[in-house]
C-alpha cells in the first residue's frame, strides 16, 4: 500500500473545493471552504437546454476547473496540470506523485466511482487522491459521499477515461504554495470584483443575472418539457440543493464567503452584498422546493410561483453584484480579522517550509 502521510481528509460540501482543501492543507495553507470558493470567483449561473439534453440544466458556478485556475492565480500557487489520452501515462503520472508524497487532484466522471450514491454521469467531478494499493485507490470526496473513501482501480480508470459533457482527458493536477504566499485577505477584492463583472456582463443571455431571468420565464414550461415530470423535476430540485452545491445552488457558500469577508474588510458595499446573498440563498431553496413539488403533484402553479421567485432572484443578485463591483473603492482592512486569516495560512506554510511542521513526504509504505 502506498499512502501520502499527514493528509487531512476533511470532506466538505462541494467536490472541487473539497479537493483543493486537501491539497492546500497538505502544503500548510488552511482556508475555509467558502473562502476557497470565493477566492476562486466560483459563483455564476447558467441555464442550459438543447436537443442532446433530456431536461434543462441549471448551474450555479463557473466551469469545472476554472475555480482551481482562479484560486491558483490569486494565491500565487504553482498549478501543474497533466492531461493525456493514454490511460497508462495517466496512471503513471498520478502514481509518481503519490509515491513522492504528494496528493493529487483528479477530474473524472462520478458515475463510475464505486461509492457514489447517485448514478448520474457528471464529467466535472473532482476528487483528491492520496493513496493506492493493488486493488483500490484512496480518495477524499465530499461529506455527502463519505469524505475519505475508496474505489477500485478499474472503476477509477473508467471514471478518468470517460468522454462526454464536461469531461477532461485524464486530467490530474497538483498545487505547490510559494515559501511565503501572498496574504489571502489581499486577494478578496479582486476575486469579488472579477466575479461580479462576469455576472453582470455575460456574453449570452443564458448566463449571470440574465440567465436567471430567462430561467424564470422558461421554468413555467417544464411540465411540458418532459415525458416524466415525476422523475425530472424532483431531480432538478435535488441538483440545486443536494448535489454538492452546498445548498441553494452554491449561494450558501457565497453567502458564507461574504460573511467571512465582512470580518476582514470594512465596506458598506460588502455588507450590502452579504445581506442580499443571504436573501438570495433562502429564495433559491424556495425555488428548489417549488420545482420538486410541481414534479410530485403536477401542479403547474408551483412552477408559476418558481418563475416569479426567479424573477426576484435575477434582480436581487444583480443588485448584490452591482454593490460588490464597487468594493475596491472603499474597502478598508480590519486589522483583527486580517491577522486571523493570515496567521492561519501563510504562517503555516512558512513553518512547513522551515521544517517545524511535518513535511508530509513519506513516499511508499507497505
Amino acid at each position: 500500500m502506498t499512502m501520502v502521510s499527514d493528509i487531512d481528509a476533511r470532506g466538505t460540501r462541494h467536490c472541487e473545493t473539497t479537493a483543493l482543501g486537501v491539497l492546500l492543507r497538505h502544503q500548510g495553507l488552511d482556508l475555509s471552504e467558502p473562502m476557497l470558493f470565493g477566492l476562486g470567483s466560483g459563483l455564476s449561473f447558467i441555464y442550459w437546454d438543447g436537443k442532446n439534453l433530456g431536461f434543462p440544466f441549471l448551474g450555479g458556478r463557473v466551469k469545472p476547473f476554472d475555480l482551481t485556475r482562479n484560486l491558483a492565480a490569486r494565491l500565487g500557487l504553482e498549478l501543474l496540470t497533466r492531461e493525456t489520452t493514454s490511460p497508462r501515462k495517466a496512471w503513471d503520472s498520478v502514481a509518481a506523485s503519490i509515491d513522492a508524497g504528494r496528493p493529487v487532484g483528479l477530474q473524472l466522471d462520478s458515475y463510475y466511482l464505486d461509492y457514489f450514491g447517485s448514478k448520474v454521469h457528471f464529467g466535472g467531478h473532482v476528487v483528491a487522491m492520496y493513496g493506492y494499493d493493488d486493488h483500490n485507490a484512496y480518495l477524499v470526496d465530499t461529506d455527502q459521499q463519505g469524505g475519505a473513501v475508496s474505489t477500485s482501480l478499474t472503476s477509477l480508470a473508467q471514471a478518468r477515461a470517460a468522454r462526454g459533457t464536461m469531461t477532461a482527458r485524464h486530467r490530474s493536477f497538483t498545487l505547490t504554495a510559494p515559501r511565503i504566499p501572498p496574504p489571502p485577505h489581499g486577494q478578496i477584492v479582486p476575486a469579488i470584483t472579477a466575479c461580479a463583472g462576469a455576472f453582470l456582463d455575460p456574453p449570452i443571455a443564458n448566463l449571470g443575472h440574465r440567465g436567471i431571468e430567462k430561467a424564470g420565464k422558461l421554468v413555467r414550461t417544464w411540465l411540458q418539457r418532459t415525458d416524466d415530470p415525476q422523475r425530472d423535476l424532483p431531480q432538478a430540485a435535488l441538483l440545486m440543493e443536494k448535489a454538492g452545491t452546498g445548498g441553494a445552488l452554491f449561494r450558501n457558500l457565497y453567502r458564507d464567503f461574504l460573511a467571512e469577508c465582512t470580518a476582514l474588510l470594512d465596506s458598506s458595499h460588502l455588507r450590502t452584498g452579504h445581506r442580499l446573498y443571504t436573501e438570495a440563498a433562502t429564495l433559491w431553496s424556495e425555488v428548489a422546493a417549488l420545482v420538486g413539488r410541481a414534479g410530485e403533484s403536477g401542479d403547474a402553479q408551483c412552477l408559476v410561483r418558481a418563475g416569479s421567485v426567479l424573477g426576484d432572484l435575477s434582480r436581487i443578485e444583480r443588485e448584490a453584484m452591482q454593490a460588490l463591483s464597487h468594493l475596491g473603492h472603499e474597502a478598508v482592512p480590519c486589522s483583527a480579522g486580517r491577522s486571523r486569516l493570515s496567521g492561519s495560512s501563510t504562517a503555516g506554510v512558512r513553518r512547513r517550509r522551515e521544517g517545524t511542521l511535518p513535511p508530509g513526504r513519506e513516499g511508499r509504505t507497505r
